[in-house]
């Protein structure tokens, strides 16, 4: 079966390809439209669709639309229900509703070939556990929890896939809501909604959960595999922030709090679903499974001996979700992911008449990985910009800036040439065989979804990437899956006795993650980064700002 999985309804719109239950390709709408998210998750912009993922989704494939079996829209809008009858204020999601009743029509409008006939709908959160638990690896049986906003009438989901079965055992209807607790509280804190959820968890660990038992009068487990979470006057606990103002202790610890709470819930709720399945391999999907915090307690505390989380756990990947469903439901055997390098790629060859294109100057190295570790060595800012580019939201060595961890200065460094608050970490990245020695949590963790704790012999050895609390957010290299990353550690660690690298997303605030070559220029033009290793080519700031000096004196020397 030939299954394109679409994502389009709330944020961050998607496509996926499947075919006979492989994972073809998968991107980001936002990656080729270089609008952060895709779109604002409000009903007006319920209607785009992700045309340009979609169509290189199929581009890779060598397929066109009439090639398809079968599209799978990630929202079925039978399910839903008046937002006033759920209790949401929302007056205008009854046109969210309509243009996602349209949906096959407009997909047929852009994909020309396409027959509106084969559009199926599969509910979200359906599609959201799908996307975890059929792509985990070693996941015959095993448990799927799902928590985000919202979908057609719940923000949550426990489910147990037997084989290449899915079946529900549990939903909590809105309005309660994690997710939706956890956004109006980042709104609160003076940053955007349904998108800077992350930051708050960043935040959350310079304050004290001292608020924790108000808290808990609004949000709380009921025991019984569902939750209570809404209507938090967030005002009583601290004033409002606006974006451009400072955070205070109290913004912290009421962070600190939510955080707090948020834990305690899902744990419950872990705990809950184990008892009804008792199965030892915990997946988790939706926007709130990317809270590597609350997922590091979970693989701690909770009762599950694996925990898997789907690197793309936000709606994006309800797009592979939902075609995964579709596939297993038309028999085929869903294989796992092997990776999140799921996106566009390009040949040397290619690259390199990118590069002469732009009029760079560039160079190829006898190895890009060692000149990079001799660039990190000598402690500049590397662009990387290697194989395909990475589905979900996490650089994981492949869309990366590369720093030396060894000087804390790195992490303010890091945050002001992305335009970053400065209270946000950065993350590690490390040879999963050196791991253990050096952080504790759980391994492997090639996704960056886990915090783990930072051994104290290794703290003043690595302090970029040391968060405030002692932990980080690291990301295991296998050299079997991701032999160039591997060389340069090891190449790195040849030259500074460290195994660590620290990794961060290659791009700027407010901007999607680079994903193809202008896009990585542009970036490398505009911030202060020292070397651009681009496929096997090399680019430094100082011969490219070289030649445009000289490109400026021969320009005034013309004028003359």
């Amino acid at each position: 079966m030939r299954i394109l999985g679409i994502n389009a309804l709330f944020h961050d719109p998607a496509a996926a390809l499947v075919i006979d239950g492989m994972t073809v390709a998968a991107a980001e709408e936002e990656r080729f439209s270089r609008r952060k998210h895709g779109k604002r998750p409000v009903p007006f912009a319920a209607w785009e669709l992700p045309e340009q993922a979609a169509a290189w989704c199929l581009k890779r494939a060598g397929m066109r639309p009439q090639d398809l079996d079968a599209v799978a829209y990630s929202f079925d809008p039978s399910l839903a229900r008046p937002t006033d009858a759920m209790g949401l204020d929302d007056p205008w999601d009854h046109l969210r509703l309509a243009y996602a009743r349209e949906a096959p029509g407009f997909l047929q409008t852009a994909m020309p070939g396409l027959d509106a006939d084969i559009v199926r709908f599969v509910p979200h959160h359906m599609a959201h556990a799908a996307s975890a638990a059929f792509a985990a690896t070693d996941a015959g049986t095993s448990s799927v929890l799902v928590l985000d906003g919202r979908g057609e009438r719940a923000s949550h989901l426990a489910a147990r896939r037997v084989h290449g079965r899915l079946e529900a055992l549990h939903a909590q209807d809105l309005p309660h809501s994690l997710g939706l607790v956890y956004e109006e509280l980042t709104e609160h804190l003076g940053f955007l909604r349904s998108s800077d959820e992350f930051k708050v968890m960043a935040l959350a660990s310079h304050g004290r959960p001292r608020m924790l038992a108000e808290l808990r009068k609004y949000v709380h487990p009921t025991g019984d595999g569902g939750f209570r979470a809404t209507g938090v006057p967030w005002h009583q606990f601290c004033a409002p922030r606006g974006p451009d103002e400072a955070w205070t202790q109290e913004h912290a610890d009421v962070a600190a709090s939510a955080q707090a709470v948020l834990e305690e819930t899902m744990l419950d709720l872990v705990r809950w679903l184990h008892g009804q399945t008792h199965d030892s391999l915990l997946t988790l999907a939706g926007g709130v499974a990317l809270n590597c915090v609350a997922n590091s307690r979970i693989a701690r505390e909770g009762p599950f001996s694996r925990v898997w989380v789907q690197p793309a756990a936000g709606d994006a990947g309800t797009a592979l979700g939902g075609a995964l469903l579709l596939s297993a439901g038309e028999g085929d055997d869903p294989e796992p992911m092997n990776g999140a390098d799921l996106g566009r790629d390009w040949s040397d060859a290619e690259l390199g008449a990118w590069l002469k294109t732009a009029a760079v100057p560039f160079d190829r190295p006898a190895d890009i990985a060692a000149t990079v570790a001799e660039a990190l060595a000598d402690n500049a800012i590397v662009a990387w910009f290697q194989g395909r580019s990475e589905y979900g939201p996490r650089a994981l060595g492949h869309r990366s800036l590369l720093a030396h961890p060894g000087h804390a200065g790195n992490l303010e460094r890091l945050n002001d040439v992305k335009g970053r608050e400065q209270f946000r970490p950065v993350a590690p990245m490390v040879l999963a065989e050196r791991a253990p020695e050096i952080f504790d949590g759980p391994m492997p963790s090639p996704y960056m979804l886990f915090v783990h704790d930072v051994a104290p012999a290794w703290r003043e050895r690595i302090p970029a990437v040391v968060h405030v609390d002692g932990t980080a957010r690291i990301q295991t290299v296998d050299p079997a899956r991701e032999p160039l990353v591997a060389r340069m550690l090891r190449e790195f660690e040849q030259r500074t006795k460290l195994p660590v690298v620290v990794n961060t997303s290659l791009n700027t605030a407010g901007r999607p993650m680079v994903d193809d070559p202008r896009d990585a220029l542009e970036c490398f033009g505009s911030s202060p980064v020292d070397l651009l290793a681009i496929g096997p080519y090399a680019i430094r700031r100082g011969d490219f700002f070289r030649r445009c000096d000289d490109a400026d004196d021969a320009g005034t020397g013309a004028a003359r």
